[in-house]
């Protein structure tokens, strides 16, 4: 019996992660043909950690063409991302997945890394339906109704060498 006894205490010893009381998890969608470009050099790790500080990543896809290499999907996957190719256009998949993230419960903030203007529709539905949402872009091109609609807009910098991750990022919070 004294080993059953131990048993009934192993969650003692069994380090649980456990969702911070007002944690918020976050959805995040990638527009990958769009993002992930040789002249943008874009670390996913690094929109990683500044999502972090909005609260739980629970989703991550990159949605990418089929034109994506083997080695990008790969980099992907090693990033904890999750990797979706789209034979067509990765936009309408996108506007899908995002209206999925709207109407999943367990969703608290939608996140769009994207510089697309076709994606504001998302952004105000996803306020309707009462989500916190999050645009990440970059310059050229972030679309400035995409940063002013969404609560939170992140603008990063194209990475270079001995550049550190704070001076990765400048928010504009509307």
């Amino acid at each position: 019996m004294r080993s059953f006894e131990k048993l009934t205490s192993l969650k003692d010893y069994i380090p649980l992660k456990k969702r911070e009381a007002g944690g918020k998890t976050i959805g995040l969608l990638v527009d990958g043909p769009n993002m992930l470009r040789k002249e943008f050099s874009l670390n996913l790790d690094i929109v990683r950690k500044i999502v972090a500080d909005f609260g739980d990543m629970r989703v991550g896809k990159v949605l990418l063409n089929q034109y994506a290499s083997d080695k990008l999907i790969e980099a992907i996957v090693n990033q904890g991302f999750t990797p979706v190719v789209v034979a067509g256009d990765t936009d309408v998949y996108m506007a899908v997945e995002g209206m999925e993230l709207i109407y999943n419960p367990n969703i608290d903030v939608v996140a769009l890394m994207t510089r697309d203007a076709d994606f504001l529709p998302i952004i105000n539905k996803a306020k309707e339906n009462g989500k916190e949402t999050i645009v990440i872009g970059v310059e050229p091109g972030f679309s400035a109704a995409l940063q002013n609609s969404a609560d939170h807009a992140i603008v990063l910098k194209a990475e270079t060498k001995g550049r550190s991750d704070q001076d990765t990022r400048e928010e504009n919070a509307y």
